[in-house]
């Protein structure tokens, strides 16, 4: 029987790694699984295309979906509702100390870092501090650029009303945070300054835990950062691809739960790590790292909201205009 052969850009993750195993295989699809860093997989996807199917920042599908709607053009990707990532925001939010900035509000009026505007954990930064912290997005000048590196760029198009500006050629976000340059960043990395050792880099947020908990009981919101997308010639010249990597990508992740719990012997090296397990699952349910439509629509429907409050996306989303329709329903018996 022939197998579709695709390639796959992906992080390397324990929800994931059945499938560079092999462990799970795709039925009909032979996967080449390339583990890239993530920045380099986005910026290779949305730049070049270069593979069938990559993990992709959540920002920047949507805002290709949106622009391509609104230009009445087919999308160049086609997503399935799997999130390789997900991860709670509050603790990105960096301050110089000298900066005056205690709490949220002070933000207003500050100059800003963030590598890239359009950044999914950005949006999200954003778009908390306006719902829950009275910080517009329209109150702070922005500035990006490379966070320990100079030179970089936005991956994609944007056309925003909001202040934003590029640091200055040789420089970089984490050294201006901490030269006190700009007053705070925002990011999905913890930027090198903070761990100089001198204090003039905290968090925003001294309890990033606790308001991330906060969050989470006040919103029922665990933030998906990145989805699973297919070159869009790829998925329309073999549709069943999509919901072929739909299940492999469900079995791989309930293959990571059933070793979560495992307590024979630690598979990461944090001490507490099956106590963690139990009380993430007590506080989120069990299976809080769901994929699917239905039970992301909050999520989703939150986040295309501020996408398109903050000019990211020209044409407002659906949740469910995201993804291949093939996997929003299943075959019963």
């Amino acid at each position: 029987m022939h197998r579709r052969a695709l390639t796959l850009a992906c992080g390397d993750y324990d929800r994931t790694r059945a499938l560079w195993e092999g462990t799970v295989r795709p039925d009909g699809i032979d996967l080449t699984y390339l583990r890239l860093p993530v920045e380099e997989t986005f910026f290779r996807m949305v730049r070049h295309r270069e593979f069938d199917v990559a993990e992709m920042s959540l920002s920047s599908y949507s805002a290709s979906l949106s622009r391509a709607a609104a230009e009445g053009r087919p999308a160049p990707f086609v997503a399935i509702p799997v999130f390789t990532s997900r991860m709670f925001r509050h603790g990105g939010i960096f301050i110089n100390t000298a900066s005056g900035i205690e709490k949220p509000t002070d933000l207003v009026g500050k100059r800003v870092g963030n590598a890239e505007f359009q950044l999914t954990a950005n949006v999200w930064i954003r778009g908390i501090l306006e719902d829950a912290y009275d910080v517009p997005v329209d109150s702070i000048s922005y500035l990006t650029g490379g966070q320990e590196t100079p030179g970089r760029i936005e991956k994609g198009t944007i056309d925003t009303p909001f202040d934003i500006t590029a640091i200055p050629d040789g420089r970089t976000l984490a050294d201006m945070l901490h030269t006190g340059d700009i007053d705070a960043f925002y990011g999905p990395r913890i930027p090198s300054s903070f761990y100089a050792g001198d204090g003039r880099v905290q968090r925003l947020f001294v309890d990033p835990v606790a308001a991330e908990k906060d969050y989470f009981d006040r919103t029922g919101i665990f933030p998906i950062m990145h989805v699973v997308a297919i070159r869009r010639e790829v998925y329309e010249a073999d549709r069943w691809i999509a919901q072929s990597l739909h299940k492999a990508f469900t079995e791989a992740k309930q293959l990571a739960y059933e070793s979560f719990l495992d307590a024979s012997a630690l598979r990461f090296m944090s001490p507490w790590l099956i106590q963690h397990a139990e009380a993430d699952r007590a506080m989120l349910g069990e299976d809080f790292w769901s994929y699917g439509l239905e039970p992301n629509r909050k999520v989703l429907d939150t986040f295309l909201g501020y996408h398109h409050a903050q000019g990211l996306s020209p044409a407002p989303l659906r949740p469910e205009d995201l993804f291949a329709p093939e996997t929003l329903e299943s075959f019963v018996i």
